[in-house]
C-alpha cells in the first residue's frame, strides 16, 4: 500500500510536466506559423508603394494560386483554415498554461514573480486579447470591407487609401501593432526555450533577435497606414 501510494504521487508531478511541455510545444509551433504568415503579410502590404494595379493584382493573385489545378480561392481557404487552427491552439494552450501555473503557484509568491517578470511577459495575456480583438476588425475592414469606409464592391487597394485615411483607425492599428510586437519578441524567446534551442549563452543572442525581428517587422506593417495618413500612397 505504501509503495503504491509513492510511486502514484511520484507519477503525478511527471504526468503534469509532460502535459504542461506539449502544451508549450503546441504553443511554440502554433506561434511559428502565424509569425511565418505574419511575414508574408507585411511583404504583400508593402506591394502598396508599388501602386494600385500592382497592389489589386497581388490580392487577386492570392484568391488564384492553385488554379488550374484546383478551383478559384481553394489555397487561400487552406491558409485560412490553417490560421485558423493555429490561432486557436495558441490562445487554448496559453489559457491552460496560465490556469495551470496560476494553480501551482503559492499565493505568497504572485508579488515578487510579478516584479521579476518583463513587461511584455505580463502584458501577453491581455496584449493578445486586444490583438485578436483588432484582427476581427481588420479582416471586417480591409478583407471584407464590411467596416470599411468605400464598402464591399471596392478593390483592396481602395479600401486599404479609405480605411487608413482615419486617423483614429491608424492609431488604433498602431497600438495594436506594438503590442503585437511585444507579444512577438516574448513569444519567439519563449518558443526558443519551449523547443530547446536555447541556453544561457544564447540567451542574450536570442533575446536582441527576438528585440530586433519585432521591430523590423512591426515597421513594416506601420509603413503602410502611415504612407496613407501622410498623403504619400493615394
Amino acid at each position: 500500500m505504501v509503495t503504491g501510494t509513492q510511486s502514484g504521487q511520484r507519477r503525478t508531478p511527471k504526468a503534469a510536466k509532460t502535459s504542461s511541455v506539449f502544451k508549450k510545444a503546441v504553443m511554440a509551433v502554433s506561434g511559428i506559423i502565424l509569425v511565418l504568415y505574419l511575414i508574408a503579410h507585411m511583404i504583400g502590404n508593402l506591394k502598396a508603394f508599388a501602386g494600385r494595379e500592382s497592389f489589386n493584382h497581388y490580392s487577386e493573385w492570392i484568391r488564384t494560386i492553385g488554379e488550374p489545378a484546383v478551383p478559384a480561392q481553394t489555397t487561400l481557404w487552406v491558409i485560412r483554415v490553417v490560421l485558423l487552427v493555429a490561432v486557436i491552439a495558441h490562445i487554448v494552450s496559453a489559457v491552460l498554461l496560465w490556469r495551470q501555473a496560476k494553480r501551482a503557484r503559492p499565493e505568497g509568491y504572485v508579488t515578487k514573480k510579478a516584479v521579476a517578470q518583463s513587461y511584455a511577459s505580463r502584458t501577453m495575456r491581455w496584449g493578445g486579447v486586444i490583438v485578436l480583438a483588432f484582427i476581427i476588425y481588420h479582416i471586417l475592414d480591409l478583407t471584407l470591407g464590411v467596416a470599411n469606409p468605400d464598402g464591399t464592391g471596392s478593390t483592396p487597394y481602395d479600401r486599404l487609401v479609405a480605411g487608413f485615411n482615419n486617423p483614429i483607425v491608424v492609431i488604433a492599428y498602431a497600438i495594436s501593432l506594438i503590442l503585437l510586437g511585444m507579444h512577438l519578441r516574448h513569444g519567439i524567446w519563449s518558443a526558443t526555450q519551449t523547443l530547446g534551442q536555447s541556453n544561457k549563452r544564447r540567451e542574450r543572442t536570442v533575446s536582441l533577435f527576438a528585440l530586433g525581428f519585432s521591430v523590423v517587422l512591426i515597421g513594416g506593417f506601420l509603413l503602410v497606414p502611415f504612407s496613407v495618413l501622410s498623403g504619400l500612397i493615394d
